[in-house]
């Protein structure tokens, strides 16, 4: 009797054993339309407060913004066309409504480097917490930034491949960044995708501190292509992978957001709770009549498998700033106020940076010229 009492209480033992160590439950690949709703009443946004970032000649356009936070204070990077191409500049602020201007981190090239004219950055590696610091951490000692960069000179023009710069110096001095010699990776690769094969847009780089994908580095970018014909593909968005964050490889064989024509690019994604949102904007859609660009979100448990919220935009063009263009975003929570940051182009071609709050905070006073005193 005892023996067999024995018998089981090591059998019961092994069991437990078994048990512990096995594989956890794998994670759902899509979002349930409640947890989608919910999702969208936390990030929405419905009151322009307008422009924040304008142009100081009607030469200029300003694009592309990206908000991180050091000593309590906040910074933004940022593009400026200037007819050449793309240059990153930086700027602060103490409320995220004033900002200071302080100049370039990525500047063209007198030589004839692969990206003399075109550096569009993008700071990564920041605290992805909804409501958290929203600061950049380190790798390797470094702090780190994405680029799309080109030889040719004009609007998103030629071939445009992603590149990587770096810095030793704190991300909100004013510095020219050091950048590796080569792009990381390219429209032209042997191992390009379909979707990714013409050219190459804006990249987004987090750490995936629980490795989901099996990669400590995870990029998101959106490239046009097409298996045909790759200069008429739409923009769609990827993924590629990084143990070093200098050696990329490209992740899975198709695009995780893909509406077949126009754009759907320039992902920023932070983390809810147990969800990852991803905001992107979308532009020239076949389910869309009105031509215009638009910002959306999907969800994900997982950074692979996404569902697209099918409801309202999360900022359309509505007012005289935006009537043409509210798109590429980057969005962030502080002290109960969702700020939803934005790349505003009215249909007189003049582009700068708005935002929007969850909270009524008033109205901006600068403003564009309306497009009657500024005819297309």
């Amino acid at each position: 009797m005892i023996r067999s009492v024995s018998r089981a209480l090591v059998a019961l033992l092994l069991f437990a054993g078994i048990a512990g160590c096995s594989e956890p439950e794998p994670l759902p690949t899509t979002v349930s339309a409640e947890k989608m709703q919910e999702v969208y009443e936390t990030i929405r946004t419905p009151y322009k407060y307008g422009l924040i970032m304008v142009p100081d000649s009607d030469t200029l356009k300003i694009d592309c913004p990206t908000i991180f936070r050091e000593n309590d204070h906040w910074y933004m990077t940022y593009f400026i066309f200037d007819g050449r191409g793309y240059e990153t500049w930086l700027a602060e602020s103490e409320d995220l409504l004033q900002w200071n201007t302080l100049g370039t981190v990525l500047s063209f090239s007198d030589s004839t480097d692969w990206d003399e004219n075109q550096k569009a950055g993008y700071p990564a590696l920041q605290d992805p917490t909804w409501g958290g610091s929203y600061e950049l951490h380190t790798y390797d000692d470094k702090y780190w930034m994405p680029y799309f960069g080109g030889s040719s000179r004009g609007y998103e023009k030629g071939l445009l491949s992603a590149g990587m710069a770096f810095t030793g110096q704190s991300p909100t001095s004013l510095h020219e960044w050091q950048r590796l010699d080569e792009p990381i990776f390219m429209a032209t690769d042997s191992n390009a995708r379909w979707f990714d094969n013409s050219t190459i847009y804006k990249t987004w780089v987090m750490e995936d501190k629980e490795q989901l994908t099996g990669y400590p580095f995870v990029m998101y970018y959106n490239a046009r292509g097409d298996s045909i014909n790759p200069a008429r593909g739409a923009e769609r968005i990827g993924m590629a992978v990084s143990e070093n964050m200098v050696d990329w490889q490209r992740f899975g064989d198709t695009p995780l957001i893909n509406h077949h024509k126009g754009i759907s690019g320039d992902a920023v994604l932070q983390k809810i709770d147990d969800i990852w949102v991803m905001f992107y904007f979308g532009a020239f859609w076949p389910t869309r009549e009105d031509h215009l660009a638009f910002n959306r979100f999907a969800c994900s448990y997982d950074l692979v498998h996404w569902t697209e919220w099918e409801g309202e935009d999360l900022i359309a063009p509505s007012e005289p700033y935006d009537d043409m263009f509210a798109h590429k975003s980057c969005v962030i929570q502080h002290e109960g106020v969702v700020y939803h940051f934005y790349c505003a182009v009215n249909k007189g071609q003049d582009r700068g940076i708005a935002v929007a709050t969850s909270q009524d905070l008033g109205t901006s006073s600068l403003h564009f010229k309306s497009s009657e005193e500024h005819p297309q």
